[in-house]
């Protein structure tokens, strides 16, 4: 069995995307730029943008399916789980651009383990994470989680004028496994969502700057199939540990990696 995370350096994601021009990967990463507010932060929280749209794969090209809402169990998703989140769709130049299904192949190639994209769909999320002088950005408010899905890929698109942001990724039974600050754009994480836990620490705005963002594009592969899918039936909760608090200094700090 392969590890359950694989680490992709930015070149090698880039390398998979020469056919397309340096313009038409720059409009891709523009696109954050339109990313409407998550209205689903708590206490009226204002540091996150999101779009989400959901896709099957039919012969190298992403077909968009009808939208509708993102759901997790709340066995999963401790903060939003069992509800209904309605994000705003991505807007249809990114869903048929041939960068980003181009991109969605090179990912599906390195999955640390089998996808049948015959019976499996492919959920995307544009995610901006705005960090401030008077807040920090939460790229992952609930703490390590899992998202209920076989595989996520972690994608960073941008991050400009920020600290912070360090992925963190726990086996089963919590057991450090990878730690690593994503620097470069389409630099990758991808992971075996059944098989590992994960975590984001916090971003603060760099220095005495204003403001600061962090671009990320996440793709979920699961089962298409409603009665297969994980975050509709979580697994057993004596499987799951206590969810760590979001502050650094509470979480475990012996993932191998940077700090």
């Amino acid at each position: 069995m392969p590890e359950p995370y694989v680490h992709v350096p930015a070149t090698e994601i880039l390398a998979a995307l020469t056919e397309h021009d340096e313009i038409a990967i720059k409009h891709l990463r523009e696109s954050w730029d339109g990313l409407e507010a998550d209205r689903y932060l708590r206490a009226g929280a204002a540091y996150r943008r999101r779009r989400y749209s959901e896709f099957h794969l039919n012969r190298g090209t992403l077909k968009r399916v009808p939208h509708g809402a993102f759901r997790q169990a709340a066995e999963i998703n401790p903060l939003h789980g069992g509800a209904a989140r309605e994000f705003a769709p991505i807007e249809q130049e990114v869903a048929e651009s041939p960068v980003l299904a181009a991109l969605v192949r090179a990912l599906l190639d390195r999955l640390p383990g089998s996808f049948d994209v015959s019976t499996g769909a492919v959920g995307i999320h544009q995610i901006r994470i705005i960090a401030s002088r008077d807040a920090e950005g939460l790229p992952a408010p609930e703490g390590v989680h899992e998202d209920g899905h076989h595989f996520v890929a972690q994608v960073l698109m941008r991050r400009e004028n920020v600290e912070g942001g360090v992925s963190q990724l726990y086996d089963r039974e919590m057991t450090p496994l990878f730690r690593t600050l994503l620097t470069e754009p389409f630099e990758t994480v991808v992971i075996d969502d059944r098989r590992v836990f994960h975590g984001v620490s916090a971003v603060e705005v760099a220095g005495d700057l204003p403001v600061g963002v962090r671009d990320m594009m996440l793709v979920d592969f699961f089962p298409r199939d409603a009665e297969d899918r994980p975050d509709f039936f979580p697994r057993d909760a004596e499987d799951r540990p206590d969810f760590f608090p979001r502050d650094a200094e509470d979480r475990p700090d012996d993932c191998p990696g940077p700090r």
